[in-house]
Formats: structure tokens, sequence, C-alpha cells
């Protein structure tokens, strides 16, 4: 079976991807509405999360045009913006936990996407790539958002403490960071210990296709 996966891996590659594309879609849009419905600043920084995540996952695999032709080059660059992508999809959820304890109320922003406070993450991670870029390596991602999920982890489970059962979504979003935490760990691991190992890397795939589906249940049942 896992021969068969490695000689399908680019035709499998392209599904995976699309299950967490479509995975995305739906958490937008559904939360999109709600923030229109409620207009809380942490479900719309929540919905920026997978806005990037999506486009993250769009560029790296079916924007990439080392299918069509043989660039080196830049099947690179769309592995780095695929890594930028995917920072900044971790400090939108970190932010949608924070945005009260950062914004002030009289605060008002044009878009959640751009403005004075965001401005920050998106610089930290361009230094995040641009390190990993020079060192050639994703060990600076890797370890970023291991950090990062580990202070989301600890926020998401004293939130769920703090409310319970009125946190209906509490439990899912808990539940779903620290397989994410785990799916960076194993990350970090198949390149530092195990050379990608093709075995390790597809239980990674089906972890975060295992993520994502729990993500869009979750928000699909609580915005019914």
């Amino acid at each position: 079976m896992i021969e068969w996966i490695i000689q399908s891996k680019e035709s499998l590659k392209l599904i995976y991807a699309f299950i967490i594309i479509l995975s995305c879609f739906v958490i937008v849009i559904r939360t999109n509405k709600l923030f229109k419905l409620s207009e809380h600043q942490g479900i719309r920084y929540f919905r920026n999360a997978f806005f990037f995540y999506g486009i993250g996952f769009f560029i790296r695999y079916f924007f990439d045009l080392k299918y069509f032709i043989f660039s080196k080059d830049y099947h690179i660059l769309t592995t780095f913006i695929f890594e930028y992508f995917l920072i900044m999809g971790g400090f939108f959820l970190l932010y949608s936990l924070l945005w009260k304890k950062i914004e002030s109320v009289e605060e008002e922003y044009f878009t959640s996407l751009i403005n004075s406070k965001v401005l920050v993450f998106y610089l930290i991670a361009f230094v995040i790539v641009g390190l990993d870029c020079i060192w050639k390596t994703f060990y600076f991602m890797f370890f970023s958002q291991i950090i990062l999920f580990a202070i989301i982890i600890f926020i998401s489970y004293d939130n769920y403490i703090t409310k319970g059962d009125k946190g209906r979504f509490l439990k899912f979003y808990l539940i779903a960071m620290i397989l994410s935490f785990i799916a960076w760990v194993l990350n970090f691991l198949a390149a530092l210990t195990f050379a990608w190992n093709p075995g390790i890397l597809i239980t990674i795939y089906l972890l975060n296709i295992i993520i994502f589906l729990f993500f869009a249940a979750g928000v699909v049942r609580i915005t019914k």
C-alpha cells in the first residue's frame, strides 16, 4: 500500500490539497456569515487564518508550474510563498484568541487582513521565511509553529475550562490545536531525524486532512 502511495504521490498530493482547500473554503464562507451577524472580531481573525491556509495550499499544489514547466527556481519560490502563508495562518489563529488584549474598543480598521497590529506578524513571518531561505531549511518555520501552537493550546485550554459547556466550539478548537501541534512536531522530526521518510509524510498528510475536516465539521455544526 505504501509503495503504491509513493508511486502515485503526485496525484494524491493534488487530492490531498483539494480536500484541505475545500475545507478552508467551507470554513471561510461559514465564519464570514457568522461574523456579519455577530460582528465578533475573533471570528473575523479566525476566518482570516483559514483564508491564508487555503491560498497557501492552492499556490503550493495547484499554482506550482513545475507540473507544466521544468523550473526549479519557480518551485522554490512557490514553496517559500506556501511557507509564508502557513506561518501567517498560525499567527491569525493566535490573534483570534488575543485580539481583545491587543486592540482597544475605539480602534476601527478598514480591513482585518492588514492593520497596524497584524503588520507585526507579517514582518515576523517574513523574517522566518527569509532565514529558512538563507539557510535552505524549514527549521525556523517548524520551531516557530511548534512554539506558536503550544501557546495556542494553553490559551484555548484556559478558555475551554473557563467557559465550559457554554463554549461549544472551544472543545473542537482545543482538540484541533493539539492535533496541529502533533503534526508540526512530526514535520520537524521527519525533516531532522527521518530524512523525510515517506511513511512519516503519509502520516502527516493524513493528520492534516483530519485536522482541516475536523475544523470544517465543527464550524458547520456550530453555524447551523
